[in-house]
């Protein structure tokens, strides 16, 4: 049987790894600066704990885990022949790979809230799984690195996060756009269209606004029941495109939506200065489709390139209310590692030092031999120097070939006569010269 991985995943070689360590170490650097601390949770959680938090469309994306033991004899005829997935999968499985980090980021500060100071400010870099449709940019395994504050209802919060997405994406060198909006403001508009009870169908219909386009989004308003009034006229708003201004008038009459747009234009007018390189702007159709965002969201586009958002959070008042601690306000956001990577790969923004750190190889010929070479080789070591020894006394052909292959492009030849010498030949193995060398003399050139 040929081994194969499954749909969704991938194997990743070490240049890869390198330049996703890069992105986490710029993100790593960013969050620390500004006062956000690591924890990590269980790559799994109790079903019950994930389930009911992102909406019937992301509950249909868990992937379950079966419960240990013969579960299928608890099990009777009936619920089988009722072939009801509800009803089927809490009997079948009891825990599931996490959706996100934010539900048990929540699940966690409600568990420890004694032992944390509030406000509480964490960020996570950890894999989560999604049984979507795998696409470019989107996978059933992949990191997301969060950065959550929780315990303050300020929307200073809101400020910093968004500094925090422009100072790490401006280390990256990769040029974003940062799209707000606030909840509020859709919640102003659902009133406003007669459909507050549907809020939560309007708001589903708005986030595929990317994938199916304005036509798409009426036609899935109308497959909500909702009344042809109201999609009539968010049509019109779709067309016309709504400014601040416009909505203004829009929401003159809902207390919801005015409150919106107040914490929308405090955002914005404080977050303007002091931005680096990203762009700021309000995007009306923006809704972040999860159930538990109340307040401000954002999503980050790259520029340049064909892509997903590479980022995306918001503001949640009572995430923690669900697991029994109430009246704690929490906002956060998320970068996508996978398509970051993808994005700086297409723009070719990787740092070159990234994956070709200096190395060197020192040759083996032969058992004596071997023994000095790995003094050199332990001598580097020690000094921070990238070396190794080839294990085997095989012919040179094969040990360049092993250093061509890995990117090395020194060779030392640490042969009879050399044993015990303070110098030692060094070979470029790009160039073809040979340089005898001291210690000092290599640590210079690969330190």
């Amino acid at each position: 049987m040929k081994p194969s991985i499954a749909k969704g995943t991938r194997d990743f070689s070490a240049a890869e790894v390198q330049k996703r360590e890069h992105i986490m170490n710029v993100l790593r650097e960013a969050f620390e600066l500004r006062g956000f601390d690591p924890i990590e949770t269980p790559s799994f959680e109790n079903l019950e704990t994930l389930t009911g938090k992102y909406g019937e469309e992301g509950d249909r994306l868990i992937f379950k885990i079966l419960r240990s033991g013969d579960f299928t004899s608890k099990i009777d005829d009936g619920a089988w022949a009722g072939k009801d997935p509800k009803t089927l999968g809490v009997k079948v499985a009891d825990k599931a790979l996490r959706y996100d980090l934010t539900v048990p980021f929540a699940r966690y500060v409600v568990q420890h809230q004694n032992e944390i100071a509030f406000p509480f400010k964490r960020y996570q870099m950890q894999p989560v799984w999604r049984a979507d449709r795998p696409q470019k940019g989107r996978f059933r395994e992949f990191y997301q690195c969060d950065a959550d504050v929780v315990g303050s209802d300020s929307l200073w919060q809101e400020v910093e996060l968004v500094h925090l997405y422009d100072a790490a994406f401006t280390q990256l060198g990769l040029p974003t756009t940062i799209k707000i909006n606030n909840r509020k403001i859709l919640a102003g508009m659902a009133e406003v269209l007669g459909i507050k009870d549907q809020f939560i169908s309007f708001t589903v219909a708005i986030d595929k606004l990317d994938k199916v386009g304005p036509q798409g989004v009426l036609d899935e308003m109308s497959n909500q029941v909702i009344s042809s009034e109201a999609v009539v006229r968010f049509g019109q708003w779709l067309e016309a495109g709504m400014t601040l201004d416009a909505l203004k008038e829009v929401l003159a009459e809902s207390e919801e939506g005015k409150l919106g747009l107040k914490e929308l234009e405090f955002v914005l007018t404080n977050s303007k200065p002091g931005i680096q390189s990203s762009k700021i702007e309000f995007d009306f159709t923006l809704a972040r489709g999860l159930n538990y965002y109340t307040g401000t969201i954002f999503e980050v586009a790259a520029e340049g390139v064909a892509m997903g958002s590479v980022g995306g959070g918001g503001r949640y008042a009572d995430l923690t209310s669900i697991f029994g601690l109430k009246n704690t306000s929490g906002v956060g956001i998320s970068f996508g590692l996978d398509r970051i990577y993808l994005c700086l790969e297409e723009l070719g923004l990787f740092p070159t030092e990234v994956s070709a750190r200096p190395a060197i190889l020192f040759a083996n010929f032969g058992e004596s031999e071997a023994v000095s070479a790995y003094q050199w080789v332990t001598k580097l070591v020690g000094q921070g120097v990238r070396a190794e020894l080839y294990p085997d006394a095989a012919k040179l052909k094969k040990q360049f070939d092993f250093a061509d292959k890995k990117g090395i492009v020194h060779m030392a030849m640490v042969g009879t006569n050399e044993m015990g010498a303070a110098a030692i030949p060094v070979k470029n193995l790009s160039t073809g010269d040979q340089e005898v060398m001291t210690l000092e003399q290599i640590v210079a050139l690969l330190g």
